[in-house]
């Protein structure tokens, strides 16, 4: 590792998203207030141009390119290993960052220093919160509410809301079980004494493994509402969404076993197995229901898995 200090390292994974990545890369450059930083994209095997086009318009990025899709941890591993900035940011491709925001986040890092990590605001195109950007655990209980919309029908409930935190303040600032990992904005002492990804999650998941693990080491994980950028979500995702589905479930069966497994009777684990499967099963006849095609009637693309 450059031994060369700078103030921040910006690491995108990226996989046929060249046209969000662009925009992307301009944000970051035309972001103010930053005395020194560096950006690394990792390309996962791209077919649509997105290393030609880095090289070409972001010459200052500096870029590693995959010849096969390592997923999101293995493929941030890969440059979080090489990063040298006193904090480090993970940001998705499809987000675009307003001038001022990664100055006002390396000020608030550096007046609360118990914070290891922070998120802040995503928002859709439409203007709508991406409420997966600050989240409880997916305890049992948690999972549950989610999984049966009672976070829906019951917004303000703290009993069923627990997963997406829907009573919570949107535009506040408070402690969070993890944030989403489209932007994870943290210390180089926490890279240091965590690690770096779990790859045994391919995609999904390794966020929230991140959060839990940084939260025991007891750096506390922040989320701030009053700071937002735009988020597509799920650019990457579309392409192929049933191998998609397959990742997200099998990354919640991950992370229950390696962390709450041990906490619940076996009863409780095997209703949690079972019922990971079923909405696997679920999801997966949704998808392949959207696909068929309609003689009659306006399509409907299906939605993105983690929320």
């Amino acid at each position: 590792m450059n031994e060369t200090p700078i103030d921040l390292s910006v690491v995108i994974t990226s996989y046929d998203t060249r046209e969000y990545l662009r925009d992307c890369l301009r944000s970051i450059a035309d972001s103010a207030g930053i005395e020194s930083y560096e950006v690394w994209v990792v390309d996962n095997d791209s077919r649509d141009g997105s290393p030609e086009m880095v090289r070409d318009e972001f010459p200052w990025v500096h870029l590693l390119v995959n010849s096969e899709n390592l997923g999101f941890a293995r493929a941030n591993n890969l440059a979080l290993s090489r990063t040298r900035g006193r904090y480090v940011l993970l940001l998705n491709p499809d987000t675009r960052l307003r001038s001022g925001t990664l100055a006002e986040m390396i000020e608030l890092m550096e007046s609360r220093p118990e914070v290891g990590l922070a998120g802040i605001k995503l928002l859709r195109e439409d203007g709508a919160m991406d409420r997966a950007c600050r989240r409880g655990f997916p305890t049992p209980w948690n999972s549950l509410g989610r999984f049966l919309h009672l976070d829906r029908l019951f917004p303000r409930s703290r009993l069923f809301g627990g997963y997406n935190l829907t009573f919570a303040d949107p535009d506040g600032e408070y402690e969070v079980d993890a944030i989403v990992g489209a932007f994870m904005f943290f210390r180089r002492e926490v890279l240091e004494e965590v690690g770096l990804l779990d790859e045994s999650f391919f995609m999904f998941g390794e966020d929230l493994d991140w959060c839990y693990r940084v939260r025991a080491r007891d750096w506390k994980v922040l989320y701030v509402g009053s700071k937002d950028i735009l988020h597509v979500k799920g650019a990457s995702v579309r392409k192929n969404q049933a191998q998609m589905n397959s990742h997200f479930h099998r990354a919640m069966l991950i992370f229950h076993r390696k962390h709450l497994e041990q906490r619940y009777p076996f009863f409780v684990n095997w209703l949690v197995s079972c019922g990971i499967g079923l909405r696997w099963l679920f999801k997966w006849c949704l998808i392949h229901i959207r696909r068929r095609p309609r003689t009659a009637g306006p399509g409907r693309g299906p939605g993105t898995l983690a929320e």
